[in-house]
């Protein structure tokens, strides 16, 4: 408690100086993916006026920090893509997210976006739209999951799930001021919800087209981050956060093409899960590290080593919703991405197993 009293007292003397005039200058945050699949920012000045990306100038960072170049050469270009108000600073401040580029003129080997996007503009007329819904858990600096007692066990699962009220659900003020900060922003948040692990939650985001899909996302884990921070709280995105009897965390993504949500798509959408099941060990290789902790065929997953699908089966690699299935069009659910998962690797994985490779 007297940690979260500190918090608060220094985040009022922020207060002060965010309502400071910045006398015709903004603040840009540059965000990017680094090697081991976190969100890492640095800022600078720029005048004040409105900004497309290619507008912005490209900076760069030392990738030898990052594990994304080597010491002899380590400069790596910041290539901006897309750009959003900032929640934290204010107006009109911005966010940048933006690709990660080699000296040499190609992309940094851990730039998936660039390959992402030639699959979204590649199949574009198909008009692709991407729901995740992202889990993660909120985690104590002795990354032991929030509403868990020291040195023992909560009540097994059953409560926790879309739950009120304490003993039930913790950080409920994080969840809700990283809901506001997407908002904010801009991000197409749709809603957000406790999981089935205690300490656990989710929020959604979607639907977006194309490559707005891995960029809200990317961005959207960047905002949680930095919210947990003014908390003084660790954010998990590992797939299988404890070991035993608790469910995992994933990253449920929702898939659709026009020809799918259109009278008679239920048929396109079988056509799909057809030409996804070849590639099931490539989709998993995409799918976020340690997942094989997760599918293990129980805790509401398919195994890793079989692809199922089903209408409403949430044990099965794709579930199909009874919705959908009724009217007989709209989308399904990719139930086997981990929660740590690179969103443009996911969506990029979809789009060429179904429609072929570039």
């Amino acid at each position: 408690m007297a940690n979260r009293e500190v918090l608060s007292s220094r985040t009022e003397t922020l207060n002060k100086y965010l309502k400071l005039d910045q006398k015709g200058s903004i603040m840009a945050e540059y965000v990017w993916v680094d090697a081991n699949g976190e969100t890492r920012s640095k800022s600078r000045t720029l005048d004040e006026k409105e900004y497309k990306p290619e507008d912005l100038p490209v900076w760069n960072f030392d990738g030898s920090s990052t594990d994304q170049a080597p010491g002899e050469n380590s400069d790596v270009y910041l290539r901006p893509c897309a750009i959003f108000p900032d929640p934290f600073r204010g107006s009109p401040n911005i966010i940048v997210l933006a690709e990660c580029w080699n000296a040499d003129g190609t992309p940094n080997k851990f730039n998936f976006r660039y390959e992402c996007n030639k699959a979204m503009e590649a199949y574009a007329d198909h008009d692709p739209w991407f729901g995740l819904e992202q889990e993660y858990t909120l985690l104590d600096h002795d990354d032991r999951p929030f509403g868990w007692p020291i040195g023992g066990f909560p009540a097994p699962q059953g409560p926790y799930y879309c739950g009120v009220g304490s003993g039930k659900v913790v950080m409920r003020d994080i969840v809700d001021s990283h809901y506001k900060a997407c908002l904010y922003a801009g991000i197409h948040i749709s809603g957000t919800n406790a999981e089935v692990m205690p300490g656990q939650w989710e929020y959604q985001v979607g639907p977006c087209v194309g490559i707005n899909m891995g960029d809200e996302l990317w961005v959207s884990r960047f905002m949680l981050a930095r919210v947990a921070e003014d908390y003084g709280v660790k954010v998990s995105f590992h797939p299988k956060p404890m070991k035993g009897n608790w469910n995992g965390a994933g990253m449920h993504s929702n898939f659709s093409t026009k020809e799918m949500r259109a009278e008679g798509g239920m048929k396109h959408i079988e056509d799909a899960l057809k030409k996804l099941e070849p590639h099931h060990a490539e989709c998993i290789k995409e799918y976020g590290e340690d997942n094989e902790q997760r599918l293990t065929g129980s805790h509401e997953t398919g195994s890793i080593d079989q692809f199922s699908w089903g209408v409403a089966n949430r044990g099965c690699s794709i579930r199909i919703p009874r919705e959908t299935a009724a009217k007989g069009y709209g989308y399904f659910e990719d139930r086997r991405p981990a929660s740590n998962a690179d969103p443009y690797r996911v969506t990029r994985v979809l789009m060429t197993s179904i429609f072929g490779k570039l």
